[in-house]
């Protein structure tokens, strides 16, 4: 049996996504700079199930060479996203994970940290 996809509206997508980043704690966005959170339809076809990708330099590796660099990207990919959930609520609980755990990897968390902290 094939399952289908969680039907949202792009818009609602969205806005699990921004419910997401809002569920982040003030203390680490106060540390957050040239950093943007991006959804995308699907990933690269070379990775069709993922579900969100860090592109950047992790906030623990900067040092003060670090200047006038394009924002680190976190992307967020909906087909995928939507593909994997069991209905809304895991739909919102999926996008939660996948969003905290790319900021994870702005922090400098690698997917072992992230694991341990339960945002795998």
């Amino acid at each position: 049996m094939v399952r289908m996809a969680v039907d949202v509206s792009d818009e609602e997508f969205d806005q699990l996504v921004g419910e997401a980043l809002d569920s982040i704690p003030g203390r680490f966005w106060e540390r957050v700079e040239n950093l943007v959170v991006l959804v995308e339809p699907r990933p690269p076809a070379d990775e069709p199930d993922l579900l969100g990708l860090y592109e950047g330099i992790p906030l623990s590796e900067r040092d003060s060479s670090y200047g006038a660099a394009l924002p680190d990207r976190v992307l967020i990919f909906r087909e995928p996203l939507k593909r994997i959930a069991q209905d809304r609520a895991d739909l919102a609980d999926q996008v939660a994970v996948t969003v905290v755990h790319e900021i994870g990897h702005f922090f400098g968390f690698d997917d072992d940290d992230l694991d341990e902290l339960g945002w795998a």
